[in-house]
């Protein structure tokens, strides 16, 4: 890695002895690795998230253009009397 930086982290006994034991289980080879990978999954999360929120708004903006809505008591009033009261299970 030609361009990087340190940096001192201040981290639990108990995320440290996570940290340590996936180097020396071998998952990782060090614990930069360990550390640039939690990285990466946080900005991959961060993403999803954003793009969960836009899809969110997205769709509520959807049903927002799609017109008034109908009361619900009304619906299923309706189907009720359409095809009859179904048997609570």
């Amino acid at each position: 890695m030609a361009n990087v930086e340190k940096l001192s982290v201040a981290l639990t006994p108990d995320m440290v002895a996570e940290v340590r034991a996936a180097v020396e289980a071998g998952d990782y080879g060090s614990v930069s690795e360990v550390v640039r990978d939690a990285l990466r999954d946080w900005r991959l999360r961060r993403k999803i998230e954003t793009l969960e929120t836009d899809e969110m708004r997205r769709l509520i903006q959807q049903g927002i253009d799609s017109g008034p809505g109908l009361d619900a008591d009304e619906v299923f009033a309706t189907l009720r009397a359409r095809f009859g009261q179904q048997p609570k299970l």
